[in-house]
């Protein structure tokens, strides 16, 4: 049994979330958190999992955090988002 962190964060890789960027959302919190998919920080602050659709395509790409769902318009501000988290 692994551990998961205290905020589950979901990257959307759905059709309409890929396609406008959703992968390299993944890529930059798999770099930032230097952990895997479906994984847990050491410090068991964040969980990183993908979904395929929220159900959100109008601002996809979409990361979700536990119940909020952000339309990310650039990776960057996926770990701006993040801050608020801590």
């Amino acid at each position: 049994m692994t551990p998961r962190g205290r905020h589950i964060v979901r990257v959307c890789l759905g059709t309409a979330c890929y396609v406008r960027g959703g992968q390299a959302i993944l890529d930059l919190l798999r770099k930032e958190f230097n952990i895997e998919v479906n994984a847990t920080t050491p410090d068991l602050i964040y969980t990183l999992e993908v979904i395929n659709c929220p159900g959100t395509c109008g601002l996809a790409p979409v990361l979700c955090v536990d119940d909020d769902v952000h339309g990310i318009a650039e990776p960057a501000k996926a770990l701006e988002i993040l801050k608020e988290y801590v």
